[in-house]
């Protein structure tokens, strides 16, 4: 799988737009401002593939990219307070219709902050992907905010925090630094030669 070979393709904002499912797709999920736009760039080894955003909650619509032969799909962030009830909604629905519809899911890489135990919306989507049966993949995200020290027992911790949900391992990766992101591609890559098995 040639990671250098990416080009954004399209944001959808509605669930009546999103394309059939022609090829593998790595998902990324996870809370606003947790880095997912980042962790893209950085496994493409590209500066603005994913647009990254100051803003919170700027991620409104489902953004597919294209990476050699398979789709990476980031969905929109969720968590940030300062939308509307209404945005809310349409969020849900857009991530709960692009779920009920038949994809081709390679892997689906979960998110979380380094820095803070799972919130109450992680944990939720945990809960979501569990219920659903969709199998998923945690990333630890900023993981150069941390000190060496802490990271054994973080990742400890944060193994207890995801069990029950059936998450199947952890990475912790740093996009600032490139910690962690070549052991990731490997593991997407062999996720995708169990996916064409």
């Amino acid at each position: 799988m040639n990671f250098n070979k990416a080009e954004f393709l399209a944001s959808y904002g509605l669930a009546s737009q999103l394309p059939d499912s022609d090829r593998p797709e790595f998902v990324f999920s996870g809370r606003s401002n947790v880095g997912k736009s980042s962790l893209i760039n950085k496994l493409c080894n590209r500066k603005n593939l994913a647009r990254v955003s100051a803003t919170p909650g700027k991620t409104a619509t489902i953004n597919y990219y294209q990476v050699d032969d398979v789709y990476f799909v980031d969905l929109p962030g969720y968590g940030y307070a300062k939308v509307s009830a209404a945005e809310r909604r349409r969020w849900d629905q857009l991530i709960n219709r692009y779920f009920e519809a038949r994809r081709s899911q390679a892997l689906l890489l979960q998110l979380l902050d380094s820095r803070h135990a799972p919130s109450a919306d992680d944990l939720q989507m945990m809960e979501y992907l569990r219920y659903h049966g969709i199998p998923f993949w945690v990333v630890l995200t900023k993981i150069d905010k941390l000190k060496k020290s802490q990271l054994a027992v973080l990742e400890k911790q944060f193994r207890e925090y995801c069990a029950p949900y059936g998450c199947e391992g952890i990475s912790p990766v740093s996009s600032e630094k490139g910690t962690g992101i070549p052991e990731l591609q490997a593991l997407m890559a062999s996720f995708l030669e169990k996916d064409g098995d």
